[in-house]
């Protein structure tokens, strides 16, 4: 069992994990850089110990700083929340090595998940289905340039190590694929530390759906049901609900059976997702594994009534879980709209600055999740989010309404935001009637802007 749990992230999530940990009666550390030292959780935790400079690959991404911030202050455990260091391998390990129990997969399993090629190759020995493709080890100009002819454009170059969203590239001829698999290498190797990419076939008009996994260290796994993340841009998600408008029940008992059948092959013994793309004919395919908790849980939490952060932390101590398939129920519609600081109007240009208002929504079935408040700064070293808004409602009509309002509802100056992108976005016919896939969002920002 732990006592102190230190947690080595910022922002919302940083929030999120010490109200975790405080419904489970445990204390909390918190690290934070000098740009973050006025930082809303701060004011929440036993403990805090700054751990560098303004810039993340200095702080929150310096795992010796943040490993002798845990010896310092008697902490027994790390939450890595997501980004930062929360699928880092090495981290996991310095984290066991130092008595620091990791509250994750273990560094092995964040190895194989942290590799998608090598993800995508063990989940097709499972027999979960993938997209026709070619991994690194057989990959060059020439097998490339045959690949696609057997399957057609257009082809995505992915870096196995990639992530976010980022060390992404889609080709739609030979001469954009000759011309793309060098750039994409040094693009790899320059965020992610490796060339390593792979190819597949990209799917077209294609859904992205995601299963939430449970699992603890006694063997017992279960699925959460799904979530919706088609509304992206640049790979990068902006809206997410669950159910998905696409998915009935059959279809959900399918994947969520493959996503089960998947993640135990792996060992897995914590919180996790499994991705996939769905076409229109509910064929579905492997995209990757995302081994910690995500930025859109908050929506599975919504309709299933179940604390992912917590059970994540009570798996890690060891505990079974005490559910089991058969107690899951989705009841209702979730809808979470991420509140960036961007202008949409400027493709979605950053917007860093103090906030001099900021009235978060309220009412039934309203939940905000944010690190945010009156005079807070924004600063340009890390992402913009402000905030998760969150609504629930008994069916999916109902919640766009509870969203609509409290967007409306919500007031936030001193930073350009996504409010008012949100409130074009739901007034769109295709989106109210759930007819969109991941490349709907690009086609259709004219409109919304």
């Amino acid at each position: 069992m732990f006592k102190r749990v230190l947690i080595a992230n910022r922002g919302e999530i940083a929030l999120r994990i010490l109200r975790a940990c405080k419904m489970l009666g445990l204390e909390t550390v918190g690290v934070y850089s000098k740009a973050d030292s006025d930082a809303f959780h701060l004011k929440h935790v036993d403990e805090k110990v700054c751990v560098g400079p303004a810039s993340g690959s200095d702080s929150y991404l310096n795992i010796e700083n943040i490993i002798e911030a845990g010896r310092i202050t008697g902490a027994d455990a790390v939450h890595p929340g997501y980004g930062f260091l929360a699928e880092n391998q090495d981290f996991a390990s310095a984290c066991l090595e130092n008595d620091l129990a990791f509250i994750g997969p273990s560094p092995e399993t964040l190895k194989l998940m942290g590799n998608k090629a090598e993800a995508r190759e063990a989940m097709q020995r499972q027999g979960v289905p993938i997209l026709p493709g070619l991994t690194s080890s057989d990959l060059n100009e020439s097998s490339a340039l045959k690949l696609a002819d057997e399957l057609g454009f257009p082809i995505l170059i992915k870096a196995s190590l990639g992530g976010g969203g980022k060390g992404m590239r889609v080709v739609k001829d030979r001469h954009e694929l000759v011309r793309a698999l060098p750039l994409v290498k040094a693009e790899a190797r320059h965020s992610f530390g490796s060339e390593e990419i792979y190819l597949e076939k990209f799917l077209e008009q294609a859904r992205h759906i995601e299963f939430q996994i449970l699992a603890d260290k006694h063997g017992n796994i279960i699925h959460l049901g799904e979530r919706e993340c088609s509304i992206q841009r640049r790979n990068q998600k902006l809206l997410e609900e669950a159910p998905s408008p696409a998915v009935d029940d059959h279809l959900r008992k399918r994947m969520g059976e493959t996503a089960v059948k998947g993640a135990s092959s792996t060992g897995y013994e914590t919180v996790g997702t499994m991705e996939f793309l769905l076409d229109g004919e509910d064929n579905f395919y492997f995209m990757e594994f995302n081994a910690r908790i995500q930025v859109e849980h908050p929506v599975t939490e919504m309709v299933t009534g179940i604390d992912l952060v917590v059970e994540q932390i009570k798996t890690a101590m060891g505990l079974p879980l005490e559910l089991n398939q058969n107690d899951i129920r989705i009841e209702g519609h979730a809808i979470e709209c991420r509140i960036n600081a961007e202008a949409h109007s400027r493709d979605f240009m950053p917007s860093p600055g103090d906030i001099v208002r900021w009235v978060p929504p309220a009412g039934p079935h309203v939940r905000i999740d944010s690190h945010c408040y009156h005079g807070y700064h924004i600063s340009p070293n890390y992402d913009s989010l402000l905030a998760k808004l969150i609504v629930h409602g008994r069916n999916r009509t109902e919640a766009l309404r509870i969203m609509e309002q409290a967007l409306r509802e919500f007031e936030i100056e001193g930073v350009v935001n996504l409010i008012p992108f949100h409130l074009r976005l739901l007034a769109n016919p295709d989106f109210i009637a759930g007819d969109y896939n991941t490349g709907w969002l690009e086609q259709h920002l004219a409109a919304l802007t």
